[in-house]
């Protein structure tokens, strides 16, 4: 058995990218990787800085419902495994047509394939 405390897995409103010029400033200077349902989009932060995330879901993969769905998958495996980055970073996730019909096992294999990789996994 693990002694201490684990490691908490909170993902709150100060670790989201929110701003639309966060957004753009990450497809201008930042590296992209495109694999399974999604793609990805970051740019490393200092070292002393919390890695932040950012979901784009379009009305082209589906009504309401399926957006938020997705945008839910994308966010939950990310805070799941936020802490396995080998450093901070800016990351975007952007949800493909194909997420609709994934399960969140699914979601989690092309997130983790996606940031092996792109070299962001310890």
């Amino acid at each position: 058995m693990a002694t201490g405390t684990p490691q908490r897995l909170g993902l709150g409103r100060e670790l989201r990218i929110k701003q639309s010029r966060d957004f753009a400033r990450l497809r201008q200077e930042g590296r992209r990787l495109a694999n399974g349902c999604l793609i990805a989009n970051w740019r490393f932060l200092p070292g002393d800085s919390p890695s932040r995330l950012g979901v784009i879901t379009s009305g082209k993969i589906g009504n309401a419902v399926v957006r938020s769905r997705s945008r839910r998958l994308l966010r939950e495996v990310f805070r799941l495994h936020q802490h396995e980055l080998a450093q901070p970073v800016d990351l975007v996730l952007v949800a493909r047509q194909s997420l609709r019909t994934k399960d969140f096992g699914e979601v989690e294999k092309d997130f983790l394939t996606t940031l092996r990789k792109a070299g962001l996994l310890k």
